[in-house]
């Protein structure tokens, strides 16, 4: 069990000064545990964002005249101090998000290692140079460098659920290649967003380069989105903000990471036990509060019966609890947040779903619920639970399946469970996602590795070497000799 420090009020970051807003406002945050304040962050006026976000355009066009390799540099050192706090950061993931501290620790160590490739793969950026008579007509002594410059001014905004992570997925990428920074962590999480900065600083971050905003979104959602000096969002949340953000963004590129509604589909030749096991460990960690959690199970109707019984038991040894209790069930964010999704349990089984598996419900400590024989006319058929329950659908065919899959707004992830694998990659080409899993959980993956949603799930190309190429773009200098 972690032990709780005095809450207190983490101040943002500015020109490397840790300041309190002059408004004396602050934003409660409140662990999902047992209620308890955790601490507060500023409530910064807008006033105040607009200082951050010119003073890191001030600085933009220095940073990007640094040599590559001190970036890298800077970066390396950084991972280096997050490994050292991993103790101290880990412990406030738990109180902010209610994982337990293993994980939490666990993300502040994949952190690091995820800050270390980028650094290392920063490095290998380059440009290109274009003969001119490779076009008819071109003359050959026509010739363009293209360069790969930074877009200025980036604001990054992350999510609750891996608030050191999912934030510095962000800004790493956009350090090493030239960019300033505006970090806008999630409230919840705001103060692990705020130490893993700190360690940034520690590591020699040149100041004005980075700065972070907290405050109201009512305050300062709109208004920093829409700030004439930024050149570029990337953004990790719910799908209704990214997609206000896209249309309040207007003219400068945009990455967004959003909701998903990920199928398991499990044909008739599959290996049910590792299909069940891998459809548990993908839907009920972290109480299914991840983008890439398998949200509903297409199964086909010959073995579904058999599925439902090996899912059953898989969630039947699951350990309900709080992150104190290292429980693989934890409360879910804020009571908000479970209210909706026993709404949608309680509209599946008002319409004839049959619960496989389900327990007691504590304030925001839902028990994991199983529900079979959901059909297209339940609310959590199509709406993305965020949360501890998992949906199964019997279908008779496989382009039952893929109907339904291409019918949901969602395209983030999917997973197919079968031994034959012809069959894997022809439903893989007709799927409309992101990604595919072959007889895996729907995950993240490996940091290395492209990530992308389709649809309602996002846009753009996330992972260390795409998210690289994100945050530059083309500049061509062309030589008439």
């Amino acid at each position: 069990m972690t032990k709780q420090t005095e809450p207190a009020i983490h101040p943002f970051l500015y020109n490397n000064e840790w300041k309190e807003s002059a408004t004396g406002n602050t934003v409660d945050i409140y662990s999902p545990d047992n209620g308890n304040l955790v601490g507060s962050v500023p409530a910064m006026s807008q006033d105040e964002v607009n200082d951050a976000v010119n003073l890191t355009a001030d600085v933009q066009e220095n940073w990007a005249a640094t040599e590559v390799h001190e970036r890298s540099d800077l970066l390396h050192r950084w991972a280096d101090e997050l490994d050292s706090m991993a103790d101290e950061i880990g412990a406030m993931i738990q109180l902010e998000v209610g994982k337990t501290f293993s994980s939490a620790k666990s993300e502040v160590k994949r952190t690091a290692q995820l800050i270390r490739h980028t650094a290392e793969e920063g490095l290998r950026t380059h440009g290109s140079f274009i003969q001119g008579d490779a076009f008819p007509g071109a003359s050959r002594s026509t010739k363009a460098m293209v360069q790969k410059v930074p877009h200025g001014v980036v604001l990054a905004i992350s999510p609750f659920n891996y608030p050191v992570n999912l934030a510095a997925s962000k800004i790493a990428p956009a350090l090493v290649t030239g960019n300033t920074v505006v970090f806008k962590p999630a409230t919840q999480g705001a103060i692990s967003g705020i130490l893993m900065v700190k360690a940034l600083v520690k590591a020699g971050l040149p100041k004005g380069v980075l700065n972070i905003v907290t405050g109201r979104g009512s305050v300062i959602g709109d208004f920093v989105v829409t700030h004439d000096k930024l050149d570029m969002i990337t953004f990790t949340g719910g799908t209704a903000t990214g997609q206000h953000i896209a249309k309040q963004a207007s003219m400068i590129p945009v990455v967004l990471e959003l909701g998903g509604k990920d199928p398991a589909i499990v044909l008739s030749d599959a290996d049910l036990k590792k299909a069940a096991k891998e459809i548990v460990g993908g839907a009920f960690s972290y109480s299914g509060q991840r983008c890439t959690a398998i949200k509903r199970v297409m199964v086909m109707n010959d073995v579904a019966d058999e599925l439902a019984e090996e899912i059953r038991s898989h969630v039947a040894n699951l350990k309900v609890g709080y992150s104190t209790d290292d429980a693989d069930i934890i409360p879910m964010i804020d009571q908000k947040s479970a209210d909706f999704v026993t709404a949608l349990i309680d509209d599946a089984k008002a319409k004839g779903a049959t619960v496989v598996h389900t327990g007691a419900h504590e304030k925001n400590l839902l028990s994991p619920t199983v529900l079979d024989h959901v059909t297209e006319d339940m609310d959590v058929a199509w709406e993305e639970q965020f949360g501890p329950v998992l949906p199964i659908m019997r279908v008779e065919s496989e382009l039952e399946a893929i109907d339904l899959e291409k019918r949901n707004e969602y395209g983030l992830q999917a997973s197919i469970f079968t031994t034959d694998m012809e069959t894997a990659f022809t439903l893989s080409e007709r799927m409309n996602v992101g990604t595919v899993q072959i007889n895996g959980k729907t995950s993240r993956g490996p940091d290395h590795f492209p990530f992308l949603g389709v649809k309602n799930s996002g846009q753009g190309v996330q992972g260390i070497g795409r998210s690289i190429d994100s945050m530059l773009r083309d500049k061509v200098i062309v030589l008439n000799l």
